[in-house]
């Protein structure tokens, strides 16, 4: 059995759900884009092939490896994009929480089922159908939940809006010793600089005190200048428009001193260096053209 356990989201980590690029299938039609980053990469015929990001995934497998940490990858579905394990799936606590994604995306949980398995069956849930929630949008911090939603009046009508309120509702419900923090994303269909897809896409927990923060990420700015508050603006890395879109605050940490990070990272990881932090870096940057990166592909199941 996986005695599961997340408190937050750097502790030690020992057992992930790792995603794979294996059988990634064709390059997606224009409207088969979830995200405005993949559309503009579909435009431009620079859409990643498969080969560069077995590569990549591998880079991180070999990261994992080198710190004695348990790897779970899907079962492979054919010509089915697999990479963002993080989407279909989350743990707070000792608690499985299978995420409602978009519906054409259901075989990935079926893909990551033999693990499942191996959890206690009264501690897998799965939220009722009209709560939308995704693992990129849930942080654990300890005893808070911090949660990306998107609150406006056209959210039916936006498919890169990923949780919505009632999300939020469902994780106050399921984890009433929490306080659930939720943060109004900014959100834009065709333009990927301003759009916040997940919360990890603006803001990350880091260490045991510091965070990476992208302001325009935030539709109220309140929101923002709470979490820099909380952390305090000199444990606060904030990154710009461009970090943001290459997507800097979506880094994974191995424990409290160990990150995993882009080769292409150069100020944040100095920065990292600088505060004490080891950072093991990988090239990810064609995986990043689907406007996901190193948290998005992982999903924790163990931190000590």
């Amino acid at each position: 059995m996986l005695k599961l356990n997340v408190k937050n989201e750097t502790s030690r980590l020992k057992a992930v759900v790792l995603g794979t690029a294996k059988s990634n299938g064709p390059t997606p039609k224009l409207e088969e884009a979830y995200d405005p980053k993949s559309a503009l990469h579909i435009k431009a015929g620079t859409y990643p092939i498969e080969k560069d990001m077995v590569k990549e995934m591998e880079a991180v497998a070999n990261v994992f490896e080198k710190y004695d940490i348990k790897v779970f990858r899907p079962e492979l579905i054919e010509d089915c994009n697999q990479i963002f394990a993080r989407d279909i799936a989350f743990v707070i606590d000792d608690v499985f929480v299978k995420a409602n994604i978009l519906p054409d995306r259901e075989n990935e949980l079926d893909a990551i089922q033999y693990v499942i398995d191996q959890v206690n069956p009264e501690k897998v849930i799965r939220p009722p159908e009209e709560v939308h929630i995704e693992g990129g949008d849930v942080m654990p911090w300890n005893n808070y939940i911090f949660v990306g939603t998107y609150r406006e009046d056209d959210y039916p009508d936006c498919i890169v809006a990923r949780t919505n309120l009632a999300g939020v509702a469902f994780l106050e419900k399921t984890f009433p010793n929490k306080k659930v923090k939720s943060f109004n994303l900014k959100k834009s269909q065709n333009n990927p600089r301003d759009n916040a897809l997940h919360l990890d896409c603006c803001f990350q927990p880091i260490g045991t005190n510091k965070a990476i923060l992208h302001k325009e990420g935030f539709l109220e700015e309140e929101e923002y200048e709470w979490l820099l508050n909380y952390f305090g603006k000199d444990n606060c890395f904030i990154i710009t428009k461009d970090e943001m879109y290459n997507m800097n605050s979506n880094i994974f940490s191995i424990s409290e001193n160990v990150i995993i990070s882009e080769r292409n990272f150069t100020r944040l990881n100095a920065w990292l260096r600088d505060n004490g932090f080891t950072v093991e870096e990988v090239p990810y940057a064609e995986i990043s053209k689907q406007e996901g990166l190193l948290r998005c592909s992982t999903m924790p199941l163990i931190r000590d």
